[in-house]
């Protein structure tokens, strides 16, 4: 286990703009496939040259949608990963970008809630590997969906290789206290866990939980952001958190296994 206070070296590799295939027709292609409740799921795909690369899930944070990630995305394809990121059915929208699952769930006057968005996560995982032949797949969430992706992972642990979780916290006051807890407990992936300095308490807990030995707590020594917004550009820290999330990928889950 790794506890990093702050990590000073800034990579000019993921700051840099993206190019080539990752931005070729705006860097995606969107997709739909079916999830609970006979609704699609609408996701945007951002391919790698290399279709064998390890394969990213990106969730967005309550109120929003994939659009959180139209920034974030491509950097990670430059890095070498296979990028798909999700529109939950518990969102709204964010970047300019609507939520379709949203929008598409409420049509059917289905129920929109953080919980009632699981089976989206796990539509999504399904598709990865069915459709999109993936055989190493990295679950990433963002404040509530970085919640849901421990109990993806402690469900679903032949199909998820690693987690990775923006301000994680015991969002379901319907579970009681300690509902991520109980998944976290049940991890053996290896968990990159981050968050704002101020909810580094609220994270803890969750982190501490997980027995697994490959894991990461980032808290940064500046303010820092809630979710997964911690990386964009904007904000003058976001390289120290690029840093220790490139640092857990390399050491833990490379685009491609090491001999």
């Amino acid at each position: 286990m790794r506890t990093i206070g702050c990590v000073a070296a800034v990579l000019a590799l993921l700051l840099g703009s993206a190019s080539g295939t990752a931005l070729a027709d705006g860097g995606f292609t969107s997709v739909d496939f079916a999830s609970a409740g006979e609704i699609e799921v609408r996701a945007d795909l951002y391919e790698s040259p290399d279709r064998s690369a390890t394969l990213i899930l990106l969730f967005h944070q309550a109120g929003w949608s994939r659009g959180e990630y139209r920034e974030i995305a491509p950097k990670l394809v430059k890095l070498g990963y296979r990028v798909m990121a999700i529109d939950q059915r518990s969102g709204g929208g964010v970047n300019g970008v609507q939520n379709e699952t949203a929008r598409r769930a409420k049509k059917r006057h289905l129920p929109t809630s953080y919980l009632d968005a699981y089976p989206d996560l796990e539509a999504a995982l399904a598709y990865a590997r069915k459709d999109l032949k993936a055989t190493r797949v990295i679950v990433w969430g963002s404040s509530y969906s970085a919640s849901l992706v421990f109990r993806l992972a402690a469900e679903h642990p032949a199909q998820v290789s690693a987690i990775v979780a923006f301000s994680p916290g015991e969002y379901f006051d319907e579970k009681g206290g300690d509902y991520i807890r109980a998944f976290a407990k049940k991890l053996s992936q290896p968990l990159f866990v981050t968050s704002s300095k101020q909810e580094r308490d609220k994270v803890k807990p969750i982190f501490d939980a997980s027995t697994t030995k490959q894991k990461i707590l980032f808290t940064p020594a500046s303010k820092g952001q809630h979710g997964s917004r911690a990386l964009w550009a904007q904000w003058p820290d976001n390289d120290v958190y690029w840093a220790a999330v490139d640092g857990f990928l390399d050491v833990y889950m490379p685009p491609r296994p090491r001999d």
